[in-house]
């Protein structure tokens, strides 16, 4: 098995805090925690970028040609980051917490308000070739507040900025002779955003209570009079200093255009609000050139507002949280929207009144996942009683149930993928279609009830969930809803149950030291039972059903043998979990270690290895074989948790405790104060520092990605191939050289023998594309059969991102075809690279589809035109045929699909019988 797993996308969460913001495309950037995603809104796709801070990210800033990124965390740590690299060039640190960040529109200047200050920084870029990537230009000092919010003018000579002491400052960048700094005031609260016109010095501010004050300038950026350099005079010299008529007149030209604003315009926006109660505005945006003012507020309403008469043109309300942040895309029809509350993101255009992106994470913690049989989908359940549906390929929920009214403890997918299982500690087992997106079924007891626990049988006919209550196990027939039996004989909560793959068979774990075997495929369940040395925390079959795994309190994973009941190993894992040390806590990490434990454990498809994780920031992947520890993977270094790190900062230790534990509120708003004891709070409260923990992983079915449910939500691992140098049955003479020089005398078969042997991916891909269509079938029957197998695995990884659909296709065709009894013969081992070919073309299938429906009225159109200009002529395609293969598409489209479903079901029964 490979273990170059690197962490690929976080599809959990959609937005933290912080400033959103939208490149000159349709790409919108999110900071998420610690991490910044991006969103392509017209190919419907996110990204998560390889970077990771030690802090959550609070203010973001692009420069104008979308090449840089700014990013500035919660202690006001800058990183430089290269988008198109999607790396790192540069860190700065402002040592003091950072309130707003822009780039100027030339891209020349970086404004940065630090304090009561602001900093002019010279803008790091190809041409500036100095060492320290933000040279300091100037500082102004004249708020007596913090100040909040920054404004460049179109030509980036005049910065405004705004702060907390109610007051507007603008400041010249380069000297002018009739302008270096205004104040305007007017405000009665804290500014929240100052705009500047188009082309102009014009400006708006807007304020925290909901006043927009409209301001003229008297001069436009045209009237700015450049300051000239002064000459040196001579202190010996003896002429008088008369003044010139020249000069006099320069002088009073210089006091006759002198800068001055007037305010034309007051509005107050609360005024449409006053139903509803006290608001406060939380966020502001504009838009020169449609001279659109967005405001945000509290409550979750946001408006839309033409200016500069303040004509309300749109009102909508999202949901009950504040709206953090507001941004515009360069045309101005997308506005974003994040709510810090509840986590949501929202694009909208305002002129269709539309949605073109809503996405929302779990507004609390997640507690369990599962991934859907053809590896496309991802289910997830949380603390706030939701089951969201997200897609692996695009990153993106496009289903969330919402009929539980309690947490979800369990979610597992139906065999077929067409239905997705819950169990909650409401009470309830309840079954959702995913054809229809609804609720079908829903599973009581005869006495009410919490679950903790739950599974369904490979057949997807029986459900059976376990309670942390009345220590019973109930099992429904899945269709009717009707329960089968009750399973009693634990003595305590029961923590996971699972199916065996092979049989009828139910593991359970329970606190009470005892793990259970239940036979219900009889007329009797026959009842066997495990003594464990500790409390059983999970439970686990391994994909063959040869072998059991059970975690227990004590940080052991032992292994059992289903038929016999013996040990057949053991690991001891609780050093391994290097569990932090909290703030609250009185003792070290390393005595807290004694009491750490797995809580989630998961065999990868082909049952060599299983991965572990539980109350810490790390997930540890074992060799069952050798019983070792293989690798460690780091879900977190965010030091705005708690438990990150091993020891606390004597510094920061006083007589009375620990300084980090006494809260600083800067804002006036209402904070929430957390319940003494309770963990279950949100998260994206600045009065709690959630903990680093990990409960729930699995692997995908492919097994080239592993997912995990972690405090910073749903994380995905996918396996790296650029790392891995993995060469097969390789010698001296084979070089990358020697592949290539193989491959320019034409001789095919010998360079893809070497090509596979080498297992260079680029290597490779040269050779394989080098190879004409028509010679594939014959080269695909003449490869050995272990050579066909790696070269399908090749295969099937290109497969997702090449545009060359049809020749890999064919290659797929002609291997399977030539190779069909290999493949059954080993089926088990190549699971992975047909579930994964599955995966890769249902989704490219869907993109063709998507491309045919769209241009399929073109091509009738273009019909229509040829019948009506031209004579009907012989040709290899008669019309009448074009439009049956137009409009017969779609069905082929579902027939293929279906087709496919049966192929693989077939394959996978061939293989248990």
């Amino acid at each position: 098995m490979k273990f170059t797993f690197r962490f690929s996308n976080l599809i959990g969460t959609v937005y933290n805090k912080g400033n959103l913001l939208f490149t000159d495309g349709d790409v919108l950037i999110s900071p998420v925690g610690n991490r910044i995603n991006l969103y392509d809104l017209r190919k419907n796709k996110s990204e998560t970028l390889p970077i990771e801070s030690r802090y959550n990210f609070t203010t973001l800033a692009l420069s104008p040609n979308g090449m840089l990124l700014v990013a500035v965390n919660e202690p006001g740590q800058a990183l430089l980051i290269s988008i198109p690299h999607r790396t790192v060039i540069h860190r700065f640190h402002f040592k003091r917490p950072i309130a707003d960040v822009k780039f100027s529109p030339d891209g020349k200047f970086l404004a940065v308000t630090k304090e009561n200050n602001l900093f002019i920084y010279r803008a790091p870029s190809c041409n500036t070739k100095q060492y320290n990537s933000f040279a300091l230009e100037k500082v102004f000092h004249y708020s007596y507040d913090r100040t909040l919010c920054i404004d460049w003018t179109s030509d980036s000579r005049v910065v405004a900025v705004g702060g907390a002491d109610m007051a507007t400052k603008i400041y010249a960048i380069v000297p002018f002779e009739n302008f270096f700094a205004y104040t305007l005031g007017s405000h009665t609260d804290a500014l929240v955003g100052v705009f500047f016109e188009e082309n102009s010095l014009n400006m708006f501010t807007v304020s925290k209570n909901g006043q927009v004050s409209v301001w003229e300038c008297n001069i436009g950026l045209d009237g700015l009079i450049p300051q000239k350099e002064k000459e040196k005079v001579d202190e010996n010299s003896d002429e008088e200093d008369d003044i010139l008529p020249e000069e006099k007149a320069v002088i009073e030209k210089k006091t006759e255009n002198k800068l001055f604003y007037k305010r034309i315009g007051r509005h107050f926006l609360k005024d449409s609000l006053s139903k509803e109660g006290y608001v406060v505005l939380t966020s502001a945006t504009f838009h020169r050139k449609s001279r659109i003012l967005v405001t945000g507020f509290s409550n979750g309403t946001f408006l839309l507002h033409q200016m500069p008469n303040c004509d309300q043109i749109h009102s909508l309300t999202l949901s009950n949280q504040k709206i953090a942040s507001v941004s515009f895309n360069k045309t101005g029809d997308w506005i974003a929207l994040g709510s810090e509350g509840i986590g949501q993101l929202v694009v909208w255009e305002w002129q269709s009144e539309s949605f073109v992106m809503k996405q929302q994470g779990h507004f609390n913690n997640m507690n369990c996942l599962a991934y859907s049989p053809d590896g496309l989908y991802i289910a997830s359940g949380g603390e706030d009683g939701k089951v969201k549906i997200w897609d692996t390929f695009t990153g993106f929920c496009f289903v969330t149930f919402t009929e539980h009214a309690s947490a979800i403890k369990d979610v597992q997918f139906c065999q077929n993928g067409k239905a997705v299982v819950s169990a909650s500690t409401d009470g309830t087992v309840r079954a959702f279609d995913l054809i229809r997106y609804r609720n079908f079924k829903t599973y009581t007891t005869p006495e009410p009830t919490k679950f903790s626990c739950l599974a369904v049988d490979r057949s997807s006919d029986i459900i059976c969930a376990g309670s942390e209550e009345s220590f019973e196990i109930y099992v429904w027939y899945l269709k009717t809803a009707h329960l089968l039996t009750v399973l009693s004989g634990h003595e305590a909560p029961i923590s996971q149950i699972s199916f065996s793959p092979v049989d009828l068979c139910i593991a359970s774990s329970s606190w009470d030291k005892t793990a259970r075997l239940w036979n219900i495929g009889g007329s009797k369940s026959i009842r066997e039972t495990i003594s464990l040395p500790s409390d059983g925390l999970t439970i686990t079959y391994r994909p063959d059903g040869a072998e059991l795994a059970i975690a227990s309190l004590n940080g052991e994973i032992l292994f059992f043998h289903p038929s016999t009941l013996t040990q057949t190993g053991s690991i001891e894992g609780r050093n391994d979990l290097h569990v932090g040390r909290r703030e609250t806590d009185l003792v070290t990490a390393k005595k807290m270690m004694k009491a750490q434990a797995f809580t989630t454990l998961c065999y990868s498809p082909d049952g060599e290895c299983i991965l572990a994780g539980g109350r810490s920031k790390y997930i540890c992947i074992y060799s069952i074989l050798a019983k070792v520890l293989v690798k460690k993977f780091e879900i977190t270094c965010n030091l705005s948790f708690d438990a990150v790190n091993d020891f606390i900062n004597r510094r920061r230790m006083t007589h009375f405790g620990n300084k980090a534990l006494i809260e600083e509120r800067m804002d006036e708003e209402a904070l929430t104060i957390p319940v003494p004891g309770s963990k279950k709070i949100d998260k994206s409260s600045r009065t709690f520092r959630p903990e680093a923990s990990v409960s729930c992983i699995r692997f995908s079915p492919t097994g080239r990605d592993w997912a995990a449910t972690t405090t910073e939500g749903l994380m995905v691992h996918s396996l790296d191939n650029k790392l891995l140098f993995d060469p097969f049955d390789i010698d001296m003479s084979i070089t990358s050289i020697s592949v290539k020089e193989t491959l320019r005398k034409g001789d095919f078969s010998k360079a893809i023998l070497m090509a596979i042997r080498l297992n260079l991916p680029e290597i490779t891909q040269e050779v394989v594309e080098s190879i004409k269509i028509e010679h594939i079938e014959t080269l695909a029957a003449y490869l050995p059969e272990l050579y066909a197998e790696k070269l399908f695995s090749f295969i099937v990884d290109q497969l997702e991102t090449t545009p060359h659909l049809e020749f890999y296709t064919t290659w797929i065709k002609c291997l399977l075809s030539s190779h069909t009894k290999v493949f059954k013969n080993h089926f088990r081992a190549n699971m992975g690279s047909l579930l994964s070919m599955q995966k890769c073309l249902s989704q490219r299938l869907e993109e063709v589809g998507k491309m045919c429906e769209n241009t399929k009225f073109m091509l009738q159109y273009v019909l229509s035109l040829k019948k009506l200009n031209k004579p009907k002529t012989d040709s290899t395609m008669d019309d009448t045929e074009m439009e049956l293969m137009l409009n017969g598409f779609g069905q082929d489209v579902e027939m293929d699909s279906e087709s496919e479903e049966e192929l693989s079901e077939d394959m996978i029964d061939e293989d248990t019988s």
